[in-house]
């Protein structure tokens, strides 16, 4: 381990190891911890290091480049702005076995993300989806080398691509959540991901549906061939149910005494137990259905002795039939809100019955309730052109 002075000239020159050595090291006197090491499989070309004592007093050494790659004077300079860092309290060496140990976004999404969401999130198979088109950008990348304009360029790119607005920010919102939990494990230091602004457009989409083209309706599911599907579209307009909460009830949930039906914290999109009352129409339709089967569940899929999961084909087939090729499914739940308010019913009320755990997802609704007051007012209307 010779101590010499080291210059330009002795790199050029004297990079040699001795014989019947592997390596050796030339430490530099004038700034001591840097030296070169040259080992015998290389000769004329070293590499250099600054060798230092950590928080636990621990010799270490930390690469600083090689010397075909760096001058002399960007060695020194280095081991100089590493010692400052050093005196500080940093360790070079440890932060970079630290990210060394860093996962890319690929194998942390796929080893410890999706198991984790996938036994707290009943959505996950949404963030399986959403990541077939995260990964290829950014699955190569290690958690603390993802950048925020990375990330917010592949948001545009993705709006560019034809996504909706939503669909996009749903992308990031994966992202960031997926990042927030790579800090919470101490896997990342900062989310790249925090605060970048969303398009926010507004999607909410209300189709309520006129007295006429109600009637229409039912008069096709009055006629349909599959009377289960049938009486399953007007359960959504009679309770204003969700779809899956439908499919997936149970007559062990139903109270006929108490015209009430529960709706599982599993089944239920608050993940909460949920009480919905029951109206005469829904007790009638319960009552056919009862008659009809002996299932567990409300609505059984007769060919299969299975419930229903998927009734996609069906409805688009009923509303093409009622002249409302555009009506979602999602639209009977409006719908029915919608009866509930015209007929006087508080926003509160409404809440309630339909299950919204947030009072601002009911506010959507207000303009119904102002369009009823405002028909109430006219109502006490003086007539025009009285003094």
């Amino acid at each position: 381990m010779p101590k010499i002075l080291l210059s330009s000239q002795f790199i050029k020159s004297s990079l040699t190891c001795p014989s019947g050595k592997k390596r050796i090291e030339f430490c530099d006197t004038a700034f001591p911890g840097l030296y070169i090491e040259v080992r015998s499989s290389n000769e004329g070309k070293g590499t250099y290091y600054l060798r230092y004592k950590n928080n636990h007093r621990k010799t270490c050494h930390q690469k600083l480049g090689r010397t075909y790659e760096i001058t002399l004077g960007e060695a020194r300079k280095r081991a100089k702005s590493l010692k400052a860092e050093i005196l500080l309290g940093a360790d070079p060496r440890a932060e970079a076995k630290r990210k060394k140990l860093t996962p890319t976004y690929k194998e942390f999404t796929t080893d410890q993300y999706i198991p984790y969401v996938k036994t707290r999130k009943r959505s996950w198979d949404k963030d399986q989806s959403m990541l077939k088109r995260i990964i290829p950008v950014f699955g190569d990348y290690r958690l603390d080398e993802m950048k925020r304009l990375q990330i917010q360029t592949f948001h545009t790119a993705l709006r560019d691509d034809g996504l909706s607005a939503a669909t996009c920010d749903h992308h990031i919102k994966l992202i960031r959540h997926s990042l927030n939990l790579a800090v919470e494990w101490e896997l990342l230091d900062k989310n790249p991901a925090d605060k970048i602004p969303l398009f926010m457009e507004d999607n909410n989409k209300e189709r309520y549906m006129t007295d006429v083209e109600l009637n229409r309706l039912l008069k096709v599911l009055d006629s349909y061939s599959n009377q289960t599907i049938s009486k399953l579209m007007l359960f959504l307009l009679s309770t204003g149910a969700r779809r899956s909460e439908a499919l997936k009830a149970k007559w062990c949930d139903v109270d006929i005494d108490t015209r009430t039906w529960r709706i599982p914290a599993a089944n239920s999109k608050s993940k909460k137990i949920h009480a919905k009352p029951l109206n005469e129409k829904a007790l009638e339709i319960l009552a056919q259905l009862k008659e009809e089967q002996s299932s567990e569940y409300l609505f059984t899929n007769i060919k299969t002795g299975k419930p229903y999961v998927n009734v996609n084909k069906p409805w688009y087939s009923i509303r093409k039939a009622a002249g409302m090729p555009e009506l979602r499914m999602h639209d009977l739940r409006h719908n029915y809100a919608s009866m509930l308010v015209n007929d006087g019913r508080t926003l509160y009320e409404v809440q309630h019955i339909l299950g919204h755990s947030n009072p601002k997802v009911t506010q959507r609704y207000a303009h119904l309730s102002t369009k009823t007051l405002q028909e109430a007012s006219e109502s006490a209307s003086l007539p025009l052109g009285h003094a």
